[in-house]
């Protein structure tokens, strides 16, 4: 159980990280709001309280690493790692224009505290995979978080990343799936049904949790108990996209839109 104050701190990061993309994606006019909004509790617990990092130490050999599958949701990342204080925040304010280092996609020789290029939907939990297997090898024992969109496992690179993992009981990897049920083009059980997911994992040799992605004390739980686990872990995270701002929730039109000054106004008032 957190404690009450713990509790507050984290609640009160969420808010903050939801803020942050909101503005980011409204002053560029460009980037992807609804899912870096719905993955924010995700990001917060792993940030704040759960992964063991140093900003200023970033090439910390024993740090735990976290790399974003589903790479066009940088809003979400970028907030944090600004928050934390990998680069200024004011840096925030050149996300997605020209010679800045927040591009839409990570770039991870630029941009400090990302490990990965991605954005080629897929590509994160394979180079996870790669990555973490030379952890092991090492006998290094920090963990690899990765964050994998819905409509990205819709991606075979991604089932042959799952067969590799378990071939190499890669228990140094915990990965999520922000399952909120949309994509780019609409509702993701029409464009490519992934029901019953959990089950699938599982024949994939992994061991899998259903939880609920906006409970601060499930997501933390269940991590805790996934790095006694043998094997890697899948933890699917029911989310709502656009997450705290109520005309954006389970909305797929905010996939990749960005908000107008009214618009924006609105969500910063209702934010919760």
């Amino acid at each position: 159980m957190l404690t009450t104050e713990t509790k507050r701190f984290l609640v009160d990061k969420v808010k903050t990280v939801r803020h942050e993309i909101l503005t980011m994606v409204h002053r560029a006019q460009s980037g992807h709001i609804g899912g870096s909004l719905g993955a924010a509790d995700i990001g917060v617990a792993l940030y704040y309280h759960l992964m063991k990092h140093d900003p200023k130490r970033p090439g910390w050999a024993e740090r735990d690493r976290f790399i974003l599958s589903k790479g066009h949701c940088t809003p979400l990342i970028y907030s944090i790692l600004g928050d934390v204080g990998y680069f200024p925040k004011s840096d925030l304010t050149t996300f997605r224009r020209p010679g800045s280092h927040l591009q839409g996609h990570p770039f991870q020789p630029k941009t400090p505290g990302i490990e990965a290029s991605t954005g080629t939907l897929g590509l994160g939990l394979s180079t996870a995979c790669g990555m973490a297997l030379a952890a092991k090898l090492k006998g290094q024992s920090h963990y690899y978080y990765v964050l994998c969109g819905d409509g990205e496992i819709q991606e075979g690179q991604i089932w042959e990343a799952a067969m590799f993992a378990n071939k190499y009981k890669l228990n140094n990897l915990i990965a999520f799936v922000d399952r909120n049920y949309l994509q780019t083009d609409g509702y993701s059980e029409d464009i490519m049904p992934l029901d019953p997911l959990a089950p699938k994992w599982e024949s994939f040799g992994w061991e899998v949790y259903k939880i609920d992605g906006h409970d601060l004390e499930q997501i933390i739980g269940t991590v805790l108990e996934a790095q006694q686990c043998e094997k890697p872990v899948m933890i699917i995270a029911n989310t709502l996209k656009g997450k705290g701002v109520p005309f954006m929730e389970n909305a797929a039109e905010w996939h990749g839109k960005p908000p107008s000054d009214e618009e924006y106004q609105m969500a910063l008032q209702t934010l919760y």
